[in-house]
């Protein structure tokens, strides 16, 4: 029963976050539509955020690399074979080339 109440009231907590910053009232009839309206609202926000930091570093890595391409060709093709750090795209395939 306790474990209940607990529940309850975090759940209560987590309405009342959602709607920070909104005039709508947990006590109106329709609150369960309001908060899934208000969910999707706040998961398509993130999305877009997502989505306009994904433009901007792919913008960042292509800016840097036309830079590089400009001042010094060789250092730019040698960057391109090394493996990529992590989190910034796959590695590349590192199978042995098949012999002829």
């Amino acid at each position: 029963m306790l474990q209940i109440r607990q529940q309850q009231a975090k759940n209560c907590a987590l309405a009342r976050m959602a709607f920070a910053g909104t005039n709508v009232s947990l006590s109106q009839p329709d609150i369960t539509q309001k908060l899934t309206e208000r969910i999707d609202d706040l998961k398509q926000r993130i999305a877009a955020w997502g989505k306009r930091i994904r433009r901007y570093t792919e913008r960042s890595t292509r800016f840097n690399q036309n830079r590089l391409f400009q001042s010094d060709q060789k250092r730019l093709y040698e960057s391109l074979e090394r493996p990529m750090v992590s989190g910034t795209g796959p590695a590349p395939n590192q199978a042995p080339a098949p012999t002829l």
